[in-house]
């Protein structure tokens, strides 16, 4: 009988973490720029400070 490849098996669980994080904050980031437009949109004007008069 084969002995069993603990070190492959985390190797692959770690992998699969790893994966699973970055599509997380792709999703994130995604969500993130769909809002942003909308927001800019809508408080455009108050976004940049009036110009200085000096």
């Amino acid at each position: 009988m084969a002995k069993p490849n603990y070190s492959f098996e985390k190797r692959q669980r770690e992998l699969a973490k790893q994966k699973k994080k970055a599509e997380k904050e792709a999703e994130k980031a995604a969500r993130k720029r769909a809002a942003q437009p909308a927001a800019e949109a809508a408080g455009e004007e108050d976004a940049a400070p009036p110009p200085a008069d000096d």
